[in-house]
């Protein structure tokens, strides 16, 4: 094998995966290589999210590529949705965020909570980029904690009256729409939390600016703000029937993806640094025939070897009906632990250069500290299996 080593899969799951995946894989792979590595590290600098992508996304049916066709969507089996989450965030975490964002918080929640009515009228939009969407949970004072939220719905005479705010909501500030939890009875009431259509150009609503970021720079990320929002009596998704069950079984589907997304970002960095160790010459050598770097490319390569399995062993079970939201989190921690130190050792083996913005390592690094972080954070999963490893809940 020595000197003929290509991509990264060391066990051969190219093989494990059907003809109509394979193509998936290499037409996102192409477009990421062809459209969103040109311009990501300018983006990235600017502090700008680059929407001109958006459409493109939407004619290559990334968006809510494992809903149903008759909604406009792709109708992509899971694994393929896996692979297709893989290659965006081999480009940047904050594309794979926003395609994971529309997918699996925007437009999932309608599919499987919302009425026929609320399916037709935002789904084809949102499935071919005309429209984007957001998705509120996480509150100022309430993240790892959400059955504390404060955002309530009031009943009213003709519908219902939205008040709160919500924070760190990706796609918050360029939505047509958002997808809002509330709770509609006393606070601390999970019984009483259900979701809301909300498009946000309805009077009161105001999205900001997240300002001070230091990661996932080419991401939108906004507060929204509900003051005194109207809303009429059909913006309740129906079948959000009240608690957290619902909202949780959204962050699970973006879970999922996340497990997926992260290997990409972990391979980026693997290959830019196996290619840097060999054309980078120290001692009258190249790095890479040292005895530290080899090491080093040998752990990156075990690690990704391993989250590669768990996460198509994860897609399987997601589309067998098996899997649970408790493997979910072993996988989003797992990953995303293991995508944090490729990247770090990635920036370390590329010296000085790796501080640079022609190099893509420290982005990758940046952004995958948010990454740990949201949709659970990591230590709140170690604490979900925890729960389920002993049965005894520590929070």
């Amino acid at each position: 094998m020595a000197g003929k080593f290509e991509g990264v899969d060391f066990y051969d799951i190219d093989t494990l995966l059907t003809e109509e995946q394979r193509m998936v894989r290499d037409t996102i792979r192409d477009w990421v290589e062809d459209r969103v590595m040109p311009l990501i590290g300018d983006a990235y600098i600017e502090r700008r999210f680059p929407k001109e992508l958006v459409p493109e996304m939407g004619e290559l049916g990334v968006l809510g590529a494992n809903l149903p066709e008759e909604y406009g969507c792709a109708g992509l089996d899971n694994i393929a949705y896996g692979i297709i989450m893989q290659e965006l965030e081999r480009g940047d975490s904050g594309i794979r965020s926003f395609a994971s964002v529309q997918g699996a918080l925007v437009m999932y929640p309608i599919f499987a909570f919302g009425s026929e009515a609320q399916k037709r009228t935002w789904l084809p939009k949102l499935a071919s980029g005309e429209a984007i969407g957001c998705f509120g949970l996480t509150e100022p004072d309430y993240g790892s904690n959400p059955a504390g939220m404060i955002t309530r719905a009031e009943k009213t005479a003709d519908g219902w009256r939205l008040n709160g705010a919500k924070m760190w909501i990706t796609n918050g500030s360029q939505a047509d729409v958002a997808v809002v939890w509330a709770q509609t009875g006393e606070q601390g009431d999970t019984r009483s939390i259900r979701g809301f259509v909300v498009p946000t150009d309805t009077p009161g609503f105001t999205a900001r600016d997240q300002k001070g970021k230091m990661s996932l720079l080419a991401s939108d990320t906004s507060e929204l703000v509900f003051q005194d929002v109207e809303l009429p009596e059909d913006a309740m998704l129906p079948e959000s029937t009240g608690g957290l069950k619902h909202p949780l079984m959204c962050l699970t589907q973006a879970r999922y993806g996340i497990a997926w997304g992260v290997v990409g970002s972990a391979m980026a960095c693997f290959d830019e640094a196996r290619s840097y160790s060999k054309e980078r010459v120290m001692f009258d050598g190249p790095i890479g025939g040292k005895q530290i770097q080899q090491v080093r490319l040998a752990d990156m390569l075990t690690k990704i070897t391993q989250a590669q399995l768990v996460a198509f062993r994860l897609g399987q079970m997601k589309d067998a009906g098996t899997m649970t939201p408790f493997q979910v989190s072993l996988a989003k921690r797992a990953n995303v632990d293991m995508a944090c130190d490729i990247a770090r050792e990635a920036r370390r083996l590329l010296g000085a250069n790796g501080i640079l913005v022609e190099y893509h390592s420290m982005r990758h690094m940046a952004n995958l500290e948010s990454v740990y972080t949201y949709e659970g954070t990591h230590d709140i999963h170690s604490l979900v299996l925890g729960q389920t490893i002993t049965g005894i809940a520590a929070y």
